[in-house]
């Protein structure tokens, strides 16, 4: 009997599960937005994703209809999410630029950040936030917290 991995290749320790109004159309957003790649898609009755799972960059992404039946509900029927799905990429304006060309609205304009990423936010059409970074300069713990006593006081 061959051993199975309780941990598949590819797969992390977390692993984003939205849930979409259309994942369908969700999955094709996250290919223009994200150049995401479609790993696997399971149809049920009617024709709804009882199961999706897509990659974008070395990470998984799963994804599956909204099922109300389940409790499985959209941001957009619970009118938004307390969640931000975030993206370390190498170039966060092209990304974010692509995004917003795909059909996400911005949320916070990409800019350098005190933490010392280049960041901003968008938020997709099927309700889920997605925040997206480039790394640009190396910032200590300590400059971190002197910096963000300043910033987050107005």
């Amino acid at each position: 009997m061959s051993q199975v991995s309780p941990i598949p290749e590819g797969m992390h320790t977390v692993t984003p599960h939205l849930v979409c109004s259309d994942a369908a159309k969700a999955i094709e957003f996250y290919r223009q937005a994200f150049n995401a790649t479609e790993m696997i898609r399971v149809p049920g009755p009617g024709g709804k994703l009882i199961h999706a799972c897509i990659r974008i960059g070395d990470s998984l992404v799963m994804l599956v209809d909204e099922n109300p039946q389940w409790d499985c509900l959209s941001p957009l029927t619970l009118k938004g999410s307390p969640v931000t799905i975030h993206l370390q990429v190498e170039d966060v304006d092209a990304v974010f630029n692509r995004a917003v060309k795909a059909g996400a609205t911005v949320m916070m304009p990409v800019d350098d950040m005190f933490w010392g990423d280049r960041y901003g936010s968008v938020k997709d059409p099927f309700g889920h936030q997605w925040s997206i970074a480039t790394h640009i300069r190396d910032v200590s713990p300590e400059e971190i917290r002197q910096a963000a006593a300043v910033e987050c006081t107005g």
